[in-house]
């Protein structure tokens, strides 16, 4: 059976591809695919974080058919309010656009935060979009039930980054401060700990990969 390879940051580097077809047997799992001669190689010394149809998976479970298994290296970290605003693209972040996105009447708190590219050229960001985007929308929305948040919004940006430009925005709405607060540091920490996003530092001409922890 055919199953389609994810590769991101470190790995696509390596493989020259973002991803590739592999060939295995009816039954096989994923550890299986692992092992075998195609990503062996590839994945040798990295510790990885394995996602089946955009779900996180571990080495027992069964691929079928058509499945798409990518392999995530180490990342860069009851309402009734709506659903978050989450997004992951290339273009320049805006403080406000965000922030207007959680303006909400029933709000008496809003809190914004704002990652920004500090001590090197530029940074260098590459993610995994789709699932990078039902993280954060999971995220969110645990935390808009857990601090009785009015309204969240995430965006990140992909791609080159220079100096003193925001990645990453959060911006929450809430009734009081105290949850605002909350809510907000929340989904910042979690993004960064869950979200399959990389960061690649590039200063005078060298670049490297930004050691990080395995996404949970």
């Amino acid at each position: 059976m055919e199953v389609t390879v994810r590769l991101f940051a470190m790995l696509r580097e390596r493989a020259g591809a973002d991803s590739l077809t592999l060939e295995l047997p009816e039954g096989a799992r994923v550890g299986d695919a692992l092992a075998s001669e195609a990503l062996a190689p590839l994945a040798d010394g990295i510790p990885l974080v394995m996602a089946v149809n955009r779900e996180y998976a571990d080495a027992e479970h069964v691929l079928d058919p058509g499945d798409e298994l990518a392999l995530i290296p180490p990342v860069s970290g009851g309402s009734t309010a709506a659903a978050p605003w989450v997004r992951v693209g290339p273009e320049p972040l805006s403080l406000e656009s965000v922030a207007r996105r959680v303006r909400d009447p029933g709000a008496g708190a809003m809190v914004t935060f704002s990652g920004v590219t500090r001590e090197v050229d530029r940074l260098e960001y590459e993610a995994y979009a789709e699932m990078a985007e039902e993280r954060m929308r999971a995220i969110a929305t645990d935390a808009l039930e857990t601090h009785g948040l009015c309204a969240a919004a995430v965006e990140h940006r992909v791609g080159e980054v220079p100096t003193s430009e925001p990645s990453v925005i959060v911006a929450v709405s809430a009734p009081h401060r105290g949850e605002a607060f909350a809510g907000a540091r929340e989904i910042i920490d979690r993004v960064k700990a869950e979200a399959p996003i990389w960061k690649k530092e590039i200063e005078g001409g060298e670049a490297r990969w930004v050691d990080g922890q395995p996404p949970h």
